[in-house]
């Protein structure tokens, strides 16, 4: 059996190679350009390639799948643990080959072509809203300076932004560039429902996304975003460890007899995380307009009158990643239970 393990620096020009095969030692070193990289792995035996899970990562993956190695991706953060002395090529691919050892760590499995396609518009739609917001807070920052002050909520902005254009309350040459900020972050939010209606149609074919979608709070972009970012959910062993990986789970600080939880880790995709968060608070309003909630609503109202709505929030955000991986795994939709 062949145990040669090859730890690769991914870079855009330059790729730092590590060749071990001998557990602990580093016995040959390459540095290969990008043009080199399939010819030399193509003349390669079978082996183990370990790489960080960063941009390119999972092209590669694939990619080397394909001539018959077996890929293991790491957390970066994993890694960086077994990097000794200063941060160089070198280092970060002797590092990679000695994280690989530990198999307590978790491995970051490689994504299809279709899941980094469905993560892509997510991130792109993302920005678009980033950079509204940002043009948005510029428009009401200039337009305060002249005594214009626009109502809170992004729906207000354009009226009365144009209303107060029209009352020339700005000087003629100021104006026509606030005219062209207006246009873009018009321009912006229709970017951004263009790409929010492909990912419902996309949805649609989606058995995975239809059986997230009967989970309270879980909406068209919450699903695809699971699909794009979390890939096979069998790899949890419980709904807790799926939790656990999108960071919802509390800190613990214990020693002894003492055991101490604290807030949330926050640990795994933000924006996962935040898409869960968000759709929490959503189920939770909801419950509490609803004639006849279900018990994981009204579970959630009874800690919100204990502990405040954010608590609420994220304890039920918690709850449905759960909820969300047994749905996943089961491939059937949620079934909603009356509060008793």
């Amino acid at each position: 059996m062949n145990t040669t393990r090859i730890g690769i620096d991914l870079a855009k020009s330059v790729f730092e190679v590590a060749i071990s095969r001998t557990p602990g030692r580093v016995d040959e070193r390459q540095r290969l350009a990008r043009s080199r990289m399939h010819t030399f792995f193509a003349q390669q035996e079978t082996a183990e390639i370990v790489m960080e899970a960063c941009g390119s990562a999972h092209h590669w993956g694939r990619e080397l799948e394909a001539m018959g190695h077996r890929v293991l991706l790491l957390h970066p953060g994993d890694v960086a643990r077994y990097r000794d002395g200063n941060k160089t090529d070198r280092a970060d691919a002797k590092a990679l080959l000695e994280a690989a050892r530990n198999e307590d760590i978790d491995r970051v499995p490689v994504k299809s072509v279709d899941q980094q396609a469905l993560g892509a518009l997510h991130r792109l739609r993302e920005g678009y809203l980033r950079t509204r917001t940002a043009r948005i807070n510029a428009l009401r920052g200039h337009l305060r300076e002249f005594g214009v002050v626009i109502s809170v909520g992004a729906k207000h902005v354009l009226p009365e932004a144009r209303a107060a254009l029209d009352r020339d309350v700005v000087p003629a040459y100021l104006r026509d560039a606030l005219e062209e900020l207006l246009v873009e972050i018009e321009t912006l939010r229709a970017k951004a429902e263009g790409l929010r209606a492909e990912l419902e149609r996309l949805a649609d074919r989606m058995p995975e996304a239809q059986w997230l979608m009967s989970v309270p709070g879980i909406g068209v972009l919450t699903a695809t975003a699971f699909i794009a970012f979390v890939g096979d959910v069998r790899r949890f062993r419980s709904g807790r460890d799926f939790a656990a990986y999108l960071g919802l789970t509390p800190r613990e600080h214990s020693s002894g007899f003492s055991r101490r939880l604290g807030s949330i880790t926050k640990r795994g995709n933000t924006y996962v995380r935040m898409m869960l968060i968000h759709g929490a608070r959503s189920a939770l309003r909801a419950g509490k307009v609803a004639k006849e909630p279900d018990n994981l609503r009204t579970w959630a109202i009874a800690i919100e009158r204990r502990s405040g709505h954010n608590v609420a929030a994220v304890a039920l955000a918690n709850k449905l990643a759960r909820v969300c991986w047994r749905v996943w795994r089961d491939q059937r939709p949620f079934e909603r239970r009356l509060a008793a």
